[in-house]
């Protein structure tokens, strides 16, 4: 087997990454990587600079871990801010680092991935050699997030229970539980708690607003100026720009026409909202969100409602929404924990790291004991 380190995926052909299994992931397909690279929202200047590992044999691609050299901690969603102050004030330096994840993208994923007749030493190669390039390269770390259950085990058993630094977090997911239509789910609420959520639902019928579900086919230039406006709005209200670009998602429509999923508020025949999201083989992913302004429970209607009715028509079995947002709970999605591995090179701070890391997940298992007493509604079998 070669192993090799691409600073563009555009030296690998798409239909050999794609033959890799991915899960029926949108985000860790050789299209949407290579848009991101495509339209500048990743490279050096932005400070994601494409470091992608794979293994070969000949001609033949056995596995790859879409990995990024890492000037800063933007755009991760597993914040490290703090470690990075440590090594600063002992006079150590942590960036560049090592992170493999879809760029702005905190959606649980493959990470190793490996051609489905592969041996299981293939698996076992990457992780290994991830680490052997991060010594070699004398970084700071590496950091694998949003990882799958999968890949959590074969960490382990690539490098010991000791290797990686292991942390937890909550997100908010829902989980279709064979509902026929969104009626049959909300009939799961306790008697108050779905008076609300249809009350908020009739609110935004009721003020005249009516949904497009789009996809990018569907989109043309002029729509996607619309819609990436509203959604760069929600950033500049928040006192950031966006991390990606308009370009960006021409690009990815064109390329993945059907993983991209528009649903649009209109009042009048008038663009006034939208939700963006991705869809995979069984799940969809809600990413970016904006208004022209502030109405009345349309962004619950948007980003959740309008998902989860459509995951039921279309017979799709999980809802990740995206970070964030105890409110979720009361629409109807389950605390849900997400898991990252984290090398740390020097020792003190891996130390003292492990020491927080341990402290934090129990603190993450008590939260998710208490949110769960809260949710509105019979989970069912």
């Amino acid at each position: 087997m070669q192993v090799r380190f691409l600073s563009s995926l555009d030296r690998l052909p798409a239909a050999q990454w794609n033959a890799l299994a991915l899960g029926g992931n949108p985000f860790v397909r050789h299209e949407f990587l290579l848009a991101l690279e495509r339209t500048g929202c990743v490279g050096e200047a932005s400070g994601w600079s494409p470091n992608h590992l794979v293994i070969e044999d000949g001609e033949r691609l056995l596995g790859a871990v879409p990995l990024y050299r890492k000037a800063h901690s933007w755009g991760e969603f597993v914040f490290d801010w703090s470690w990075a102050r440590a090594y600063d004030q002992a006079g150590l330096q942590y960036y560049p680092k090592l992170v493999s994840m879809p760029p702005f993208t905190p959606a649980t994923g493959p990470r190793l991935l490996v051609a489905p007749d592969a041996s299981p030493e293939v698996r076992t190669r990457l992780a290994q050699e991830l680490l052997i390039h991060a010594k070699t390269e004398r970084l700071s770390s590496a950091h694998l997030l949003f990882l799958t259950d999968e890949d959590r085990a074969a960490l382990n058993e690539a490098h010991g229970a000791a290797a990686f630094l292991w942390r937890k977090d909550c997100q908010f997911h829902w989980f279709n539980r064979g509902y026929a239509s969104f009626d049959d789910f909300i009939a799961t609420f306790r008697a108050d708690k779905r008076k609300k959520a249809l009350r908020e639902r009739r609110r935004v019928r009721e003020g005249g607003v009516t949904f497009r579900t789009l996809t990018g086919a569907d989109m043309d230039d002029r729509l996607w100026d619309i819609v990436f406006g509203f959604s760069a709005g929600t950033f500049e209200a928040h006192g950031h720009e966006h991390y990606l670009n308009v370009e960006f998602f021409r690009a990815v429509s064109a390329v993945m026409p059907h993983t991209v999923v528009v649903k649009l508020a209109e009042y009048q025949g008038q663009p006034i909202a939208t939700a963006i999201f991705f869809r995979g083989d069984r799940v969809l992913y809600g990413r970016y969100w904006g208004a022209a302004a502030n109405y009345h429970s349309l962004h619950f209607e948007t980003c959740y409602y309008q998902g989860i009715e459509y995951c039921i028509e279309q017979g799709l079995q999980h809802f990740e929404p995206g970070t964030q947002g105890e409110h979720k709970i009361a629409r109807g999605f389950e605390p849900t924990a997400t898991w990252s591995a984290h090398w740390i090179a020097e020792p003190r701070f891996r130390r003292a790291i492990d020491r927080y890391l341990n402290d934090e997940r129990a603190a993450i298992d008590q939260y998710i004991l208490q949110v769960e007493q809260h949710t509105p509604f019979h989970r069912g079998p």
